[in-house]
């Protein structure tokens, strides 16, 4: 993916500064470009045997390598930080992801903008309304995951539980499934799980990074946790057809 970083002035990010912690990633990369696109000084939390990952972008942003729950790595990162932009990722068995957003919650500084990322399966308040496949594959893969020390889904759920009781400006964006491709422009997104303008359960993983760069200029999603879907889905075209109505 190309940026662009001529004719800076005036762009939502000129003069501001974000941490994108887990940069190294698919969705991480793409928030890198997305972020220096928008003028944006960045700086990028890895693992230091995934720095390579960044060596497209190396000379334009500061890399700080280090475990994404590293307390001490996250202090340091997100220091002076406007925006703290962070993927929850549930790693083995070791409350890697409840590690990072606590991490976060206490390091950025007061105001900063917080946005992260997880998947449907996280519930605010209980009024999501899940699709069976998802329901199977969350009640079958999570434990095995588990066992297995590949990952704890049940920890992700813990971290946004720690997200959502803070009173940081946060944003939880919550990714369907996800796919390579051209960008089909801003995500379509709804409060809950199981409104039909999300039946496709698709989003391009470009448009999703999209999507988690601007929330952080979107004070509308402040103490949101949007459900979103790629704008050229089905369903997402179907909505727009009726006007948004079911």
């Amino acid at each position: 993916m190309e940026s662009n970083v001529t004719g800076d002035v005036g762009k939502p990010g000129t003069g501001k500064r974000m941490c994108i912690i887990g940069a190294s990633g698919k969705l991480g990369r793409y928030m890198v470009h997305h972020a220096l696109d928008r003028g944006y000084e960045v700086v990028g939390v890895c693992r230091e045997r995934s720095t390579g990952k960044l060596a497209d972008v190396a000379d334009r942003i500061t890399v700080i390598p280090g475990a994404t729950d590293d307390r001490e790595v996250v202090s340091h990162a997100v220091e002076g930080c406007d925006a703290v932009l962070t993927v929850l990722v549930p790693f083995g068995v070791d409350h890697y992801a409840s590690g990072t957003a606590q991490a976060v919650l206490d390091h950025a500084r007061p105001g900063a903008r917080l946005v992260f990322s997880c998947g449907w399966h996280i519930s605010r308040d209980g009024r999501d309304v899940y699709p069976w496949k998802l329901r199977m594959e969350v009640a079958v893969f999570g434990p095995l995951a588990k066992l297995i020390r590949f990952v704890d889904v049940d920890d992700q759920v813990e971290a946004c539980r720690r997200v959502f009781d803070s009173d940081a400006r946060w944003t939880v964006v919550r990714g369907s499934d996800l796919e390579e491709g051209d960008s089909q422009g801003l995500p379509v997104w709804s409060r809950h799980v199981g409104d039909p303008v999300l039946a496709s359960n698709r989003t391009r993983r470009v448009d999703y990074a999209r999507f988690m760069v601007e929330a952080v200029e979107n004070d509308a999603l402040i103490h949101e946790a949007p459900a979103i879907v790629g704008r050229l889905t089905p369903s997402a075209l179907a909505h727009a057809r009726t006007g948004g109505r079911s």
